[in-house]
């Protein structure tokens, strides 16, 4: 009889590795070895003819990944093609994200997850969405899957522009210790191993980093990051249970005003509030499942965790009190938890194959004290609001594809969700709120011909707000009626796309795709957070090439070009501030598995309007970064080159009023900038066994 361990739900059993047979129980991993099935993957030049849903659907895999020489992990995913990556302030807060002609802020209209656990945060002191990427360590990192558009019955709020999911290693394939040190006191150490345990594998790994950067104000940043994983099953049928934890604490030189940089009063990397900084936790505990039985695949994801950031910000210096400055705080702890069930059906239909998923997802956030804080040097002197918010969904989804003849292949789903927003604090502004909203999806694939595939895809899709904004009814700080936003926001998308292998070892993909929603998040430079704002609209144009030629060599290149404005307001006043309008990355990496190797990289986003007019733009910015390497045996040398260039580009750009000292009450309206960083070394040593 077939050994079963059950789970406090009974109806999910972990995988027998015996794989059903009745023989005596084998080890998954036997004695002295550390042994996965096979899983062959091959990242972005992988042939996925006959298999992708659209020509926006791709993955990047560990080997890709780690080629990458990066100045922040965030930018890890710039893998996805057409996402740029910035920061606008100190190392531990959520990076800068931009995509499709949106200016995500921190991960507005992005969807990022880890093994199906959500990574953005609805309903956050900083911005709705907001994704802080500091708790991963890269080199567990699997493989990242990435999408575009509102096309996939699976996926539900905050993935209008597109998203990425993140995977683990369900075991290190080796073990590993690694020590990097560089330029403004960069230091980073991380250690990593799986072993046999019982009759699965345990995971254990580590990472402490600290850095300074190029500030005049040093940005103190340390960061902690650990994680425990066990692992029982093969790839078919697992139990996957998995703690992670960490914490960060730094300063930050926030964006500073080019008027004062340009008249000598600062310099590129000075600091007009020096007390800015902040801390952040976040502690997590997730199970992933699957049983596999013929024609059936049956998955399970569940997360439960807690979540802290208390961040001090000063944007506008003393424009709103000459006095004490306006510094402010924002501030939340939360416990949150979900869970995403599924089960896919494969079968003929007729004579041609089929295949159904039918899904149920939830997720709860309790949020505690979440609060807006006026402060001087992170001491309180008012407060402006705080609440305790529960907020909780829940997601039904069914999704169909049938292979009509040999050459066409049609698809469609829909989506059904429903939120609750409740509300405690001020009773002005305290409340509760439900909602509901039904998203369709299609699309089609025509070929392969000659190599070739074409695809159509469109659907529905929406975004929810912040719960502070959908109860909302006076103004906290001047006690005036406002209107309140709507709970959730309807977004369209419609995509036409090609993938060619008709090149060997090459794969192209180009896409023409536009986008609609009826309400934009807008990001408001001198209160530091998003906000809903007008309807606005998208179209644009996607092409990537990745080749491989051989298989110590290989180029990519892509290009993005979006047309973004809002809808329902006066022409010429129209632009969407921040939306980046050209992008273009490209990088080569060669080496084998042993001997010298090397990584070059360019990234350059076009100039950019930072203001509805579109007569202020934002300067153009091109970073190139190279890695020059060596392996030998179970060692691993390499130097990376951050910014080779030298280039005084910025992070980010601004344009809102701000006041210094000695200036106009009313302050001026002038660019503000986060510079990039400059040229920097970095050398890492890695040994593997």
């Amino acid at each position: 009889m077939n050994r079963r361990i059950l789970l406090s739900l009974p109806l999910f059993a972990l995988p027998n590795p015996s794989h059903g047979q009745d023989a005596e129980y084998q080890p998954v991993f036997p004695e002295a070895t550390h042994t996965l099935d096979a899983v062959v993957v091959v990242g972005k030049a992988e042939d996925l003819l006959g298999a992708a849903p659209s020509a926006n659907k791709g993955q990047a895999n560990n080997e890709e990944l780690s080629r990458r020489p990066v100045l922040r992990r965030g930018e890890l995913l710039e893998a996805v093609p057409g996402v740029v990556i910035t920061q606008h302030s100190g190392g531990g807060k959520a990076n800068q994200y931009f995509v499709r002609g949106f200016n995500l802020d921190h991960g507005t209209d992005f969807h990022v997850s880890l093994d199906g656990m959500p990574v953005n945060y609805r309903t956050h002191a900083h911005g709705q969405g907001y994704a802080d990427l500091n708790f991963l360590i890269p080199e567990f990192i699997e493989r990242l899957d990435y999408f575009k558009g509102p096309f996939y019955p699976e996926l539900g709020d905050l993935s209008t522009a597109g998203g990425a999911q993140y995977r683990l290693y369900k075991e290190l394939p080796q073990g590993i210790a690694s020590v990097t040190v560089g330029e403004n006191d960069y230091y980073r150490a991380l250690l990593g191993d799986s072993m046999v345990a019982g009759r699965g594998a345990l995971t254990l790994g580590g990472e402490y980093t600290r850095e300074n950067g190029p500030w005049t104000n040093p940005d103190g940043y340390r960061r902690f990051n650990g994680l425990l994983r066990y692992h029982l099953g093969d790839e078919d049928d697992y139990f996957d249970l998995t703690a992670m934890s960490y914490v960060g604490r730094w300063d930050a030189t926030d964006q500073i005003p080019r008027r004062a940089i340009r008249d000598g009063r600062i310099g590129r990397f000075d600091a007009i509030d020096p007390t800015s900084g902040g801390e952040t936790a976040r502690h997590s505990l997730h199970m992933n499942w699957q049983q596999t039985s013929p024609g059936t695949v049956t998955h399970l994801d569940a997360w439960a965790g807690y979540y802290e950031l208390d961040l001090f910000s000063n944007f506008t210096y003393s424009l709103g009190d000459p006095v004490n400055g306006d510094q402010f705080e924002q501030k939340e702890s939360r416990y949150f938890a979900g869970l995403n069930l599924w089960r896919r059906w494969d079968y003929d239909l007729g004579d041609r194959p089929s295949q159904t998923t039918l899904g149920l997802q939830t997720q709860h956030d309790w949020i505690d004290d979440i609060g807006l804080h006026l402060t001087k040097a992170q001491r309180r002197l008012a407060t402006v609001r705080q609440d305790d918010i529960h907020q909780s969904s829940v997601g039904l989804y069914l999704d169909h594809e049938s292979e009509v003849t040999p050459w066409l292949r049609i698809g469609g789903g829909l989506r059904a969700d429903g939120f609750l927003f409740d509300v405690d604090g001020d009773p002005a502004n305290s409340g509760d709120q439900t909602d509901g909203i039904l998203s369709p999806k299609f699309h089609l694939v025509m070929g392969p011909w000659a190599e070739t595939e074409l695809y159509l895809n469109g659907g529905l899709g929406f975004h929810s707000n912040d719960a502070r904004g959908v109860t909302i009814t006076r103004d906290p700080l001047t006690s005036e009626a406002v209107d309140a936003v709507d709970p959730l926001v309807r977004t369209e998308g419609l995509e036409f796309g090609v993938r060619t292998q008709v090149v060997p070892d090459l794969t192209a993909t180009v896409s023409l795709w536009g986008l609609r929603s009826d309400s934009e998040f807008v990001y408001v430079g001198d209160a530091g957070t998003t906000e809903a704002g007008p309807a606005s609209e998208r179209y644009g144009v996607e092409v990537a090439t990745y080749w491989r030629p051989s298989d110590w060599l290989g180029l990519d290149a892509e290009y993005s070009w979006s047309h973004a404005r809002f809808r329902g307001v006066p022409s010429g006043e129209d632009f969407i501030p921040n939306a980046v309008d050209h992008m273009v990355s490209a990088g080569i990496t060669a080496g084998r598995e042993e001997g010298l190797y090397g990584s070059l990289r360019g990234r350059f986003f076009a100039p950019r309007p930072l203001e509805e007019t579109g007569r202020i733009e934002g300067d153009e910015s091109f970073q190139v970064n190279a890695r020059v390497g060596y392996r030998k045996g179970s060692w691993d040398f390499a130097v990376d080159c951050l910014n080779l260039l030298d280039r005084d580009d910025n992070d980010i750009e601004y344009f809102y009023e701000s006041r210094l000292r000695g200036e106009p009450a009313g302050g001026i309206g002038v660019v503000h900038i986060h510079p990039a960083e400059p040229r920097q070394f970095r050398l890492s040593a890695t040994y593997r066994w």
